[in-house]
């Protein structure tokens, strides 16, 4: 039995993106298609690599096929992505296709380490992937991947002079930490920083981006509100731990995103070290800073509980030596990244 292309569109329009209400071929997800009598092979473009419902995509495509064409047909789908991008003007990195800001009420609860492990799980998703370390008086970023002593070099684009951004694996990187004596305190007043952190982003090549996460310093100040009125944001992870105290911090930090202008939707609340299994009894779990603290904060700002992560032993090592885009402990973060990257995809196509 015979088929053609428009065929072959009209059995993938019976298939939806669960998230986006519509079906494949309305949102141009369908692609290079190709018959050659039994034999057909298209590609799937998904909002983005890291999609969670990637096999049962897959799947109904598969199915679809098989019911309105026939089973005779062998199918090869290539499942790839062509990330979505935020619609909201971005004069200052035009290449930039979504910025995620991650930040928290306040310190010491692994916001650095979460924003470098959710870039480098994107990344190797297949996600094109840059970090701002915008902790201006604590950056971490350069330490997390070993990268603390590497020079800056300069290139020039398109006629400008621009600062190279700092490679790890795949993932670009920029931070104050790579201008600095790391033995000397950053002391400066708000214009300066202001200021640096509008080098930052106009100042750096940071080319095509599929996600530009900004590891934002704890609290609520000037550097948040710079970075506001300077980039489109497109959405903020907000991390705490479930003690009380950083739950009434990071309430702050998600109260801030909500206000008039800055408006910026929280697309998740990630709860770090909320709970311990000792090696010698891994039956045991053990909720050392409290419990269900990260579910109340994202019920308040009717946000989701991205993920809640244990305290892990090799992660830290990893993390103190650099080895954040090696290390082999990101494995609770796959499903984390995958929401993250689900969330903004819905919230640009209602944009």
């Amino acid at each position: 039995m015979n088929f053609t292309e428009q065929d072959v569109l009209k059995a993938l329009s019976h298939v939806d993106d669960p998230d986006l209400h519509k079906d494949l071929v309305t949102l141009n997800m369908v692609r290079d298609i190709v018959v050659n009598g039994n034999a057909l092979s298209f590609s799937v473009y998904l909002t983005t690599p890291a999609c969670p419902l990637k096999d049962m995509i897959k799947n109904a495509c598969l199915t679809a096929i098989s019911h309105f064409i026939g089973d005779h047909v062998v199918v090869n789908i290539n499942m790839t992505a062509d990330v979505t991008a935020d619609k909201k003007t971005n004069a200052a990195l035009p290449n930039v296709r979504n910025i995620i800001a991650v930040g928290s009420g306040k310190g010491g609860v692994g916001k650095s380490t979460i924003a470098a492990a959710l870039a480098t799980t994107l990344s190797k998703m297949g996600a094109n992937v840059g970090i701002l370390d915008a902790d201006i008086y604590g950056p971490s970023i350069p330490i997390l991947f070993g990268v603390q002593n590497h020079q800056i070099e300069m290139e020039v684009v398109e006629g400008r002079e621009l600062m190279k951004p700092v490679m790890a694996g795949e993932i670009k990187l920029f931070s104050i930490g790579f201008l600095s004596n790391p033995n000397e305190a950053v002391v400066w007043r708000g214009p300066m920083i202001s200021k640096a952190l509008q080098q930052f982003i106009t100042g750096v090549n940071w080319g095509q981006l599929d996600y530009l996460i900004i590891d934002l310093p704890p609290g609520t100040g000037d550097i948040q509100l710079t970075l506001a009125q300077t980039l489109p944001i497109s959405g903020a992870v907000i991390v705490t731990t479930p003690q009380n105290v950083a739950i009434a911090d990071a309430r702050k930090a998600c109260a801030m995103f909500n206000m008039q202008p800055i408006n910026i939707p929280i697309l998740g609340i990630v709860e770090n070290m909320s709970y311990f299994i000792p090696e010698d009894a891994p039956d045991k779990k053990y909720f050392i800073f409290g419990k269900g603290g990260a579910q109340q904060l994202a019920e308040q700002f009717k946000s989701q509980v991205l993920g809640s992560l244990p305290i892990s032993v090799e992660l830290m090592n990893d993390s103190d030596q650099g080895k954040m885009y090696t290390t082999a402990a990101l494995e609770n973060f796959t499903e984390i990244a995958q929401q993250l990257a689900r969330q903004l995809a819905i919230n640009n196509s209602l944009n």
